[in-house]
């Protein structure tokens, strides 16, 4: 049969790669705009598997959610099994990511953890009474102003904040305990935010393994094995450059989520 045109020869592995802060608009990852190439790289053909390259600092919950129950839903639908190799870094958010593949490989040098929830913010109001500016706010409902960053912090805003907070650390807690299970390491220091650097997060059972997409693509499916890359694809204007200046503000964001696990 090899010899019919529409057959095959070598097995297919399609390739995601999932680059970035997570978030809604501008650079950022999120489901709608990772939804064509997730979608195409599960449905063009039948790969032999999905492997997602990730290098994620986190960011949105709710889309690093989203993106990974995509992938999952068609994991299980198509019957694909689906291979996430990590390289700088997969914490928060990109673990989230990380999290919906089958089995995890990291790089020695790779990054991961971070299972927290963190929200940061900054408050001015000091600066605009020096400078004699009044803030006036008005609302219909005494929940409507939260945490103004132009007036002094309420402490049951914070109490709020901190529920909610809780939360979604507990969500996230759940999501990883039932995609990693008995894998996981007994140890509390797990769900803290604390991160663990390549060996040591196989140690954790957060990563199942040390490994480079390419060789250990060939070593599973031979030295033929072709690689079908998928990326997202930049708005039409923005690859003219006509949106230069949002690209930038992107990029920056981008830029400082990295910095903060030394990137």
């Amino acid at each position: 049969m090899n010899w019919l045109p529409f057959r095959s020869k070598t097995p297919v592995v399609s390739v995601i790669r999932l680059q970035g802060a997570i978030g809604a608009g501008r650079a950022g990852l999120d489901d709608a705009g990772t939804a064509a190439m997730i979608e195409k790289a599960f449905r063009r053909g039948k790969p032999a598997a999905v492997a997602i390259e990730v290098n994620s600092p986190g960011g949105s919950p709710v889309q690093s959610a989203l993106i990974a129950a995509r992938i999952r839903r068609l994991s299980e639908e198509k019957n694909i099994p689906v291979i996430a190799f990590v390289e700088d870094v997969a914490a928060s958010g990109g673990y989230w990511l990380a999290t919906a593949a089958d089995e995890i490989l990291v790089d020695r040098g790779s990054i991961m953890g971070s299972i927290g929830v963190i929200s940061a913010g900054f408050g001015a109001h000091q600066f605009l009474e020096r400078q004699g500016i009044e803030r006036r706010v008005h609302t219909a409902g005494e929940s409507k102003s939260f945490l103004d960053p132009f007036r002094p912090e309420k402490p049951e805003d914070v109490a709020r904040l901190e529920r909610w907070l809780e939360e979604m650390h507990g969500y996230f807690i759940d999501h990883v305990k039932s995609r990693r299970g008995a894998k996981l390491a007994e140890d509390p220091s797990l769900f803290t935010g604390e991160i663990w650097i390549g060996e040591k997060a196989v140690e954790k059972g957060l990563a199942d393994g040390i490994g480079h997409l390419v060789p250990t693509l060939k070593s599973r499916y031979g030295d033929k094995v072709r690689l079908r890359r998928y990326a997202k694809r930049k708005p039409l204007l923005a690859r003219f450059g006509s949106a230069l200046a949002g690209d930038l503000l992107g990029a920056v964001e981008d830029r400082a989520a990295f910095a903060r696990f030394g990137l």
